[in-house]
């Protein structure tokens, strides 16, 4: 079973491999992120813009959203032959609940000069086998298999990958693929217990300077906890080829 079903043009089905980490009758919002990358694709796809890559996702979460049926919509907010802003919107009973905005850019042959001083990261099968379950509930965290390399709490590297398509019966990209994995960052190398302390994000930005490739997605992950209610994951994000952007996610802390 896949994290999503078509239900017609617009609107997906969300299935019981989506239940949520902080209350598994609302969506974990990691898979809702790679649906909207996803539609972002096939929007850009029937226009003819497939030449501009994605360099940057960046998501609001305005609120839960149950496992149920949502709608996504997509529209082209500044257009352009080299450069677009195109958004895309996922709703629930006519109530919006996520909204991502991405840039897209024309590709070009920049070999010669690419690269970039990020270290790189053990491979996978250099880390340990680690299960998430043993501290988050819920379909999608049971669905993630994870390697990972603990320094202490709130910093960790690990790899994540799963074997859960993203939607049923639709070929997807590496790309919205991978971003149906990056919310998972919050909650891989947890500061405090999260039954004393609960740390939600309200969103997530990731910019790329390439395409991440391969079934593998792997993090470098400090989390950062204020004194004042505010929190900050950031993260160095790479595929086996090495490293290929940045992910940063705003936490609202609160203690029980």
């Amino acid at each position: 079973m896949a994290y999503f079903e078509r239900v017609d043009r617009t609107r997906f089905r969300a299935t019981r491999h989506v239940s949520g980490a902080w209350d598994p009758v609302d969506q974990h919002i990691a898979p809702a992120l790679g649906l909207l990358v996803h539609a972002v694709e096939l929007d850009r796809g029937s226009r003819g813009s497939d030449h501009l890559g994605v360099g940057r996702l960046s998501f609001d979460i305005l609120g839960t959203v149950p496992v149920g049926i949502v709608d996504v919509a997509v529209r082209v907010r500044r257009p352009g032959r080299t450069i677009e802003l195109v958004e895309a919107t996922m709703s629930h009973a006519g109530r919006d609940v996520v909204l991502l905005r991405a840039w897209l850019m024309q590709a070009a042959d920049t070999r010669p000069v690419a690269a970039t001083s990020f270290p790189p990261l053990a491979p996978p099968d250099e880390m340990e086998p680690w299960d998430p379950t043993d501290v988050w509930p819920g379909g999608f965290i049971a669905s993630a298999q994870v390697r990972r390399r603990q320094s202490e709490p709130g910093r960790a590297s690990f790899w994540v990958r799963s074997s859960t398509p993203l939607v049923r019966d639709e070929p997807v990209s590496d790309l919205a693929r991978m971003a149906g994995l990056l919310d998972i960052a919050n909650g891989m190398t947890v500061r405090a217990d999260p039954g004393e302390v609960a740390f939600p994000n309200v969103d997530l930005t990731a910019h790329l300077f390439t395409a991440p490739r391969g079934d593998w997605l792997g993090f470098d992950t400090t989390v950062s906890f204020g004194p004042a209610g505010l929190g900050l994951t950031s993260s160095v994000l790479h595929d086996q080829d090495g490293p290929v952007g940045t992910l940063a996610q705003s936490l609202t802390v609160r203690p029980r």
